[in-house]
């Protein structure tokens, strides 16, 4: 008999009926059902004052408790620590970082009351599966509460090299957190080096060359699962909808154009604004491609109440206007940038009819957007995938796609002449191996692997403190000494120190 699964997630997200279904949700949900289980997370809701008790529901063999934020939960743990701190330093811009006492304590104090109000709730045989960085320090909260269960997590953003995580107040704290942890999930190899380098480094553990960590006394592992997407569901999607009004709209609006697609969150870490001037340098550069195509960017709506994201908005408003002020004809526009959002089915009829994919984050921990747009093309006539390097998709669909570092203008709009030119023959040759991969490694091929993983570990090992003392710091493995070097400027900090 399966052990009961239950899922923790900042947000719960159910497949919602009526909507055509796919993604993260759908597959969390699928394993919800198939083991029976739990899931908990925040409603979304935000009270006046306090929040009251968890809510439950039921949807057949599922538990789904939800509880709301107060708020200041909401400014401190959400907006707050969060989304100002960890997002900006996991994505690699620390000159966007802000830290606050307050805010970590709003952090740390909503997770120890998902804890605790998760906590009784558990049977012992459960599997516990806890999701993103707004939850790094569950677990550990859950241990102190006296869970033994196999608890494992998974990090959906990138994870930073030990030299950037160091500038991070009380960045001990935050990988001893993520030590409580029987199974630690990563996107890429890449993140899991940059851990087990901290690990290694700053902590002084030991590590081994599958993956294995022995770090603040306690033994776990860490290893790559990178997302996928339902290769087979989002394809017969894109087919249903290549033909319905809107995507017909959008053809007839092209006049035979071809179309450059960009798909986002709006969101900093989505390089936007650099993804305007490639276009913009590719008009200038490449006369002759005036009139032959146009740039549509989908940028939906993000964290409007967040001052930087707002001056985004404002700043893609503005290169728009400048591009086609610049360029425009009275039959041509080379831009379109809409500031909405459309359901999935929409977009990947949208996805089918562009000629380009343009996906171009400065960091990203997978991007499932480029993928869509593989699984959503014509097999006999399918579009170009540019696609930044500093996206986790990047290492499995480098095999097709034209792979560019976004901060390079110049590449960027070298890549999108190419893509915009490339015979057909070329397009169907890099298609199928980009969608060999797409296929191979689906959503529910992620979601399978980290159970089976985390099922068959054993509850993390607890050392005792002549355990603890044979960890010698000295010891490095392999596995280590390919990760970035590390400062030691900040090895004297105490592990909770909190933030200025």
């Amino acid at each position: 008999m399966l052990p009961r699964l239950v899922v923790v997630s900042n947000r719960v997200s159910l497949p919602r009926k009526g909507v055509v279904a796919g993604g993260l949700a759908v597959a969390l949900f699928e394993a919800l059902e198939k083991q029976g289980g739990l899931w908990f997370g925040w409603s979304g809701e935000v009270a006046a004052e306090a929040a009251g008790p968890p809510r439950q529901v039921r949807r057949g063999p599922v538990t789904i408790v939800t509880t709301d934020f107060s708020r200041a939960d909401y400014q401190d743990f959400y907006s707050g620590y969060s989304n100002s701190s960890l997002w900006p330093l996991f994505h690699y811009r620390l000159g966007l970082m802000e830290v606050s006492r307050r805010s970590l304590e709003g952090y740390l104090r909503v997770n120890a009351a998902f804890a605790a109000a998760l906590a009784p709730m558990l049977r012992p045989d459960d599997l516990v599966w806890v999701h993103d960085y707004h939850l790094i320090p569950l677990g550990e909260e859950l241990r102190r509460l006296g869970i033994a269960n196999p608890i494992g997590f998974f990090l959906h953003t990138p994870f930073p090299v030990p030299d950037m995580l160091v500038a991070l107040p009380g960045h001990r704290r935050l990988v001893r957190a993520m030590a409580s942890y029987d199974l630690v999930g990563f996107q890429t190899p890449d993140d899991v080096r940059a851990f087990l380098g901290y690990v290694a480094g700053e902590a002084r553990g030991e590590v081994a060359p599958d993956g294995s960590f022995t770090a603040f006394g306690r033994t776990s592992r860490a290893r790559a699962y990178p997302i996928g997407i339902d290769a087979a569901g989002f394809a017969a999607l894109a087919v249903s909808h290549a033909d319905t009004a809107e995507t017909r709209r959008l053809k007839a609006s092209m006049r035979g154009r071809r179309l450059i697609l960009g798909v986002d969150r709006l969101d900093y870490s989505k390089g936007l604004p650099q993804r305007f001037d490639a276009v913009e340098c590719l008009i200038e550069t490449r006369p002759e491609v005036k009139g032959t195509f146009e740039f549509m960017q989908i940028a939906a709506p993000s964290r409007e109440d967040v001052a930087r994201y707002r001056a985004l908005k404002r700043q893609l408003e503005s290169a728009a206007g400048r591009i086609n002020g610049r360029f425009a004809e009275f039959d041509w526009q080379p831009v379109r940038y809409l500031n909405k959002s459309y359901d999935r089915a929409t977009l990947a009829g949208f996805y089918r009819a562009a000629c380009v994919g343009l996906v171009t984050p400065l960091r990203d921990g997978m991007n499932l957007v480029a993928k869509e747009y593989v699984a959503a093309q014509n097999p006999e006539d399918p579009g170009v995938l540019v696609l930044s390097r500093f996206a986790g998709a990047a290492r499995e669909l480098e095999v097709g796609a034209l792979v560019v570092n976004p901060y390079d203008l110049d590449e960027v709009a070298d890549a999108l002449a190419r893509a915009l030119s490339m015979p057909r023959e070329q397009r169907v040759q890099r298609w199928r191996a980009m969608m060999e991969m797409v296929e191979a490694n689906t959503v529910a091929r992620w979601r399978d692997r980290f159970l089976a993983d985390l099922g068959r570990l054993p509850a993390g090992l607890e050392l005792d403190y002549g355990q603890r003392m044979a960890v010698r710091p000295a010891a490095r493995s392999s596995a280590a000494s390919t990760s970035a070097s590390v400062s030691s400027s900040d090895r004297t900090m105490p592990p909770a120190a909190p933030g200025p």
